[in-house]
């Protein structure tokens, strides 16, 4: 039987603090618990095998809050299955030695999994290795390029067709998201992965259940930790109001027009920051965008929320319609 975890004498100085669940998961633990706490999470090094199925055996990437992997899942192998490779994430060093890292991990997985669509990432559990104390996802293993590294091939943007074949199912997940209560909080091009088996959304860790929609799952406590990423969080935002649908189209603005011109709409500064500057004036429709889809994308970049109300099935729509003068020449090349 493992050891019970010490708790810090310093607990939670308010209501607000002890209602949030996870209050120890961003407050830096006193000096004095360091070493206890440390024990909590150690290092994973590759071909380290956890839980007796999944070997580690390549560093996939690392951001600002988790570490992802490529494994093998060694049950499915022995059992003769030649596709045994997954993905695994977990969180980083520092979070990793939280109290509450696990359920802030469990968080992710549980949003993720109220989602069922083509274009989001599947995930398939959520496990904790209790030899090592280290809880983490197992999803599948996406091959292809992240969007930004797309864009890095396509300075000037994408050509039409090719920007209406990311941009259509990106904005499908996110009506599906949003449908079921699910905010994602980090959308950006980096989140956005095309592969030969299409568009997958996908990086759901600051992401949060609307009122009301799974009420037991832990509440991200940001004002103890700086994880909006700046070119792409919507004003409101980085001003402490809380996350809702229309920041994350704020964020899936930036990142059509991205793809439509392939430069940021207000040069990845802080949306404050463009905002007192009256970037907004400057924008122009981008060249590979149709006309008729400008409106709807210049509303979703809007940078007062409360003019922002265009939703994503809406920008979905107007992606996808084709102008009347299109409509009649199709419908005569085709009673030809």
């Amino acid at each position: 039987m493992s050891e019970p975890v010490p708790v810090p004498e310093k607990l939670p100085s308010s209501d607000e603090d002890a209602a949030d669940l996870t209050y120890f998961a961003f407050a830096k633990p006193a000096d004095a618990f360091r070493d206890v706490m440390s024990f909590q999470a150690r290092v994973i090094k590759l071909q380290d095998v956890l839980v007796g199925r999944y070997r580690i055996e390549r560093l996939l990437g690392a951001g600002g809050m988790s570490v992802v992997y490529r494994a093998r899942d060694l049950l499915h192998e022995q059992f003769g299955d030649r596709e045994t490779y997954v993905a695994l994430k977990m969180l980083g060093e520092e979070l990793a030695n939280s109290q509450d890292a696990g359920a802030l991990l469990y968080s992710e997985f549980a949003l993720t999994r109220r989602l069922r669509h083509p274009n989001v990432v599947r995930l398939h559990t959520f496990e904790v290795d209790t030899r090592c104390r280290q809880a983490f996802i197992t999803m599948e293993l996406m091959s292809g390029l992240t969007l930004d590294k797309v864009l890095c091939d396509q300075p000037l943007g994408l050509p039409w067709p090719a920007l209406r074949d990311v941009a259509l199912p990106l904005l499908d997940a996110l009506v599906h998201a949003h449908s079921r209560g699910v905010l994602h909080g980090d959308l950006k091009p980096s989140n956005v992965m095309c592969g030969e088996e299409g568009v997958r959304l996908f990086d759901f860790g600051l992401g949060q259940a609307e009122e009301c929609i799974m009420p037991g799952l832990p509440k991200l406590s940001r004002r103890r930790f700086n994880a909006w990423t700046p070119g792409y969080a919507a004003p409101e935002l980085l001003e402490g109001q809380p996350l809702t649908a229309a920041a994350d189209i704020y964020a899936v603005g930036c990142v059509l027009y991205e793809l439509a011109c392939g430069k940021h709409p207000f040069r990845r500064w802080l949306s404050t920051r463009a905002r007192d500057e009256q970037m907004d004036r400057e924008l122009r429709a981008p060249r590979h965008l149709p006309k008729h889809c400008w409106p709807a994308l210049r509303a979703a970049l809007s940078f007062d929320e409360a003019q922002r109300t265009i939703t994503a099935q809406e920008l979905y729509d107007a992606i996808n319609t084709q102008p009347s003068w299109l409509r009649r020449w199709l419908a005569l090349n085709q009673a030809r």
